[in-house]
C-alpha cells in the first residue's frame, strides 16, 4: 500500500508540476502577448509623437523662413531709404534757398544807371551765379520750359493766352517762375503761361 500511495503521491506531484508548468507557460504567453500589445501601442504612440514633432519642426522652419524674408526686406528697405536720404539730402535746404534766388533774379532784371549801381548789380549777379553753382554741385537743375509743350509733371499753369499760328497747343509761352529738379525729383514746378 505504501507503494501505491507513493505512486499516487508522485502522480499528484507530477500533475501539480504539469499544472504549474502550464500555468507558468500560460502566464509567460500572456506576458508576451501584453508585451507585444505594449510594443504595438508604444510604436503607435511613438509614431504619433514623431509625426507631431515633424509637424512642429515644419511649422518652425516655415516661421524661420518668413522671418528671414521679412528681415531681408527690412534691410533692403532701410538701404533704399538710406540711399534716398543721401541722394536728396539737400532738398530742404534748396527749397529754402529757391525764394532767395528768385529775389536775386528779380533784382537783376531791374535796369540801373550809374557806375555805382552797375557795380552793385554786378555783385548781386556774382552772388546769384555762386548760388546756382552750389545748387548745381548738389544735383539741382533749373526747369526753364519756354517753348516746350506743357507737362503737368514739371509745370504748373497759372494762366493761358490765345495761341498764335506759329505756336503749338499748350505750348509754354512765358515762364512766370522757374522750376527746379533735384536729381529726378521735382523740388518746385515751373509756373508758366501756356497758349491755348
Amino acid at each position: 500500500m505504501a507503494k501505491e500511495e507513493k505512486e499516487n503521491l508522485e502522480k499528484v506531484v507530477d500533475q501539480e508540476a504539469t499544472n504549474d508548468q502550464n500555468t507558468s507557460q500560460s502566464e509567460t504567453a500572456d506576458a508576451e502577448n501584453e508585451a507585444v500589445e505594449d510594443d504595438t501601442g508604444a510604436e503607435e504612440e511613438s509614431t504619433s509623437e514623431l509625426e507631431a514633432v515633424k509637424l512642429t519642426l515644419t511649422e518652425k522652419e516655415n516661421q524661420i523662413a518668413r522671418l528671414s524674408a521679412e528681415i531681408q526686406n527690412m534691410r533692403r528697405r532701410h538701404e533704399n531709404e538710406r540711399q534716398d536720404m543721401a541722394k536728396y539730402r539737400s532738398q530742404s535746404l534748396a527749397q529754402e534757398i529757391l525764394p532767395t534766388i528768385d529775389n536775386l533774379e528779380r533784382a537783376l532784371a531791374i535796369e540801373v544807371e550809374g557806375e555805382a549801381n552797375q557795380n552793385f548789380k554786378k555783385g548781386v549777379e556774382m552772388v546769384h551765379q555762386s548760388l546756382l553753382k552750389a545748387l548745381e554741385a548738389e544735383g539741382i537743375e533749373e526747369i526753364n520750359p519756354l517753348g516746350e509743350v506743357f507737362d503737368p509733371n514739371f509745370h504748373q499753369s497759372v494762366s493761358s493766352v490765345p495761341k498764335t499760328a506759329d505756336q503749338e497747343d499748350e505750348e509754354v509761352v512765358e515762364v512766370y517762375q522757374k522750376g527746379y529738379l533735384l536729381k529726378d525729383r521735382v523740388l518746385r514746378p515751373a509756373m508758366v503761361i501756356i497758349a491755348q
